[in-house]
C-alpha cells in the first residue's frame, strides 16, 4: 500500500532548530503526501525558516492536545508519525489506538541520553516503526535501553545538497570558522572560545562565527570578553537558512564542540556546502567525519585539540581543497534530503504493506 496521508506529531512546530524536521514534510508534501501536523505547543520564536513560509506549513498545524483526535478523525492518516520518544510518542501511541492506525517513532538525542522515557523500550516494541539517526544512537537504545531491534531502522537526516552547495570563493586574508548550534550547555561552546584563544595565541589571524541563541548567550559573552575574544568572534544569534547558507559558503572550517550528539545537521549542511569539519567524537559525528578526509574529529572537553586540528587544516591550503572536495562527496552520498524521505517511505509503505495485508 502506498503511503498517501501520514499524521506528524511534535512537541513544537514550526522550531527554529528543528529544520530536519520541516525538511523533512516539505519534501514529502513535494512528492504529492498529504500531511497534518500536530503541535503541542505554539512556538515562542517569531522568525520562521523559508521552507517553512515556502511551504506554508502552518496552515498544516493543529496546536493543543485535546484538538488532535477530533483533527485527525477528519483527516484520516494512514499512519502517525512522531518526531522524539518523549511526549509526541505518547501521544502517537494513544492516538494510533483511538484510530486503529499504525504509528512509527524517530528517536534523536535528548529523548535517548538526557530524557530517555521511562518506559522507551515499551514505545519501542509497541510502535510498528522505529527510526533513529545513527549507529551510536541504535546500539544505546537497544543495549542499554532495551528497545528491540526487530523493527529499528538507521536513517540520518537530510540536507538540500542543491541549496547547500559550494560556490566559487578565494578565500579571505583571515580563514572564517563557523559554527552553527544553539547556546545549550550540551553544545559546550566554551570550549569553542578556549579554542578560539589558543590560535589567536599562537598567532593565527581568523574570524569565527556562532550561529544560534539560546539560555547561555550571556555566560558566553562573559566568558568571550574575558579571553579578548569580542573583536574575533561573532555571536550572530537566530539564523534563518539563506544567512546560514551564506555563512557556510565562505567558512573555512565548520567547528562542533558538543559535548552529545545525534546525527548534527549543521554538520551535514557544512559538508553539502564543501566545508572541512572539526568535531567531537559524539553520537553520530564519527559515522560522518573521517579523521584526515573530510575533517577531524577530536575528544570532548579539549580546547588545545581542537585548535590543533583548526590549525593543521588551515596551514595547508591544498588539504581545505582536498577535504572540501570530499565532505561534498560525503554529504552527496549518504545525507542528502532525497535519499532520507526515500528510506522513511520505503519504511512507511513496509507498515502499511504489513499491517492491511489481505
Amino acid at each position: 500500500m502506498k503511503l498517501k496521508r501520514i499524521a506528524y506529531i511534535v512537541n513544537v512546530f514550526p522550531k527554529f532548530s528543528e529544520t530536519f524536521i520541516a525538511n523533512e514534510i516539505a519534501e514529502l508534501r513535494r512528492r504529492g503526501v498529504e500531511i497534518a501536523i500536530l503541535s503541542r505547543r505554539r512556538p515562542v520564536e517569531s522568525l520562521r525558516h523559508n521552507v517553512v513560509t515556502d511551504n506554508a506549513l502552518e496552515d498544516l498545524t493543529c496546536y493543543g492536545e485535546s484538538s488532535f483526535l477530533p483533527y485527525l478523525k477528519k483527516f484520516r492518516p494512514q499512519l502517525i508519525h512522531a518526531h522524539f520518544a518523549t511526549q509526541p510518542t505518547e501521544l502517537a501511541r494513544w492516538l494510533s489506538t483511538a484510530l486503529g492506525i499504525p504509528y512509527s517513532l524517530t528517536a534523536h538525542c535528548y529523548d535517548i541520553y538526557r530524557r530517555p522515557a521511562a518506559d522507551f523500550a515499551d514505545r519501542c516494541r509497541s510502535a510498528n516503526a522505529v527510526v533513529t539517526v545513527s549507529a551510536a544512537n541504535a546500539q544505546y537504545m537497544v543495549e542499554t535501553l532495551g528497545a528491540p531491534a526487530s523493527n529499528l531502522s538507521i536513517i540520518p537526516y537530510g540536507v538540500d545538497t542543491e541549496w547547500f552547495k559550494p560556490r566559487l570563493r578565494s578565500h579571505p586574508k583571515a580563514p572564517l570558522l563557523v559554527c552553527a548550534a544553539r547556546m545549550q550547555a550540551h553544545k559546550n561552546l566554551p570550549v569553542l572560545l578556549r579554542a578560539c584563544a589558543l590560535l589567536r595565541d599562537r598567532g593565527l589571524w581568523f574570524r569565527c562565527a556562532v550561529l544560534g541563541d539560546g539560555d547561555d548567550r550571556a555566560a558566553l559573552e562573559a566568558l568571550r570578553a574575558s579571553l579578548g575574544l569580542d573583536e574575533i568572534v561573532r555571536f550572530q544569534g537566530l539564523t534563518s537558512q539563506q544567512e546560514v547558507r551564506a555563512w557556510w559558503r565562505e567558512a573555512s572550517v565548520g567547528l562542533l564542540t558538543s559535548l552529545a550528539e545525534g546525527m548534527p545537521v549543521s554538520l551535514m549542511e557544512a559538508l553539502s556546502s564543501a566545508v572541512p569539519v572539526v568535531a567531537t567524537a559524539v553520537g553520530g559525528v564519527p559515522e560522518m567525519i573521517q579523521s584526515g578526509v573530510n575533517g577531524f574529529t577530536v575528544p570532548v572537553n579539549n580546547p588545545e585539540a581542537v585548535a590543533d586540528a583548526v590549525a593543521k587544516i588551515l596551514a595547508n591550503p591544498q588539504m581545505v581543497i582536498r577535504m572540501g572536495e570530499a565532505a561534498r562527496e560525503t554529504a552527496l552520498g549518504r545525507f542528502s534530503l532525497s535519499h532520507q524521505v526515500d528510506s522513511m517511505v520505503e519504511i512507511w509503505n513496509q507498515v502499511l504493506d504489513s499491517r492491511y495485508a489481505a
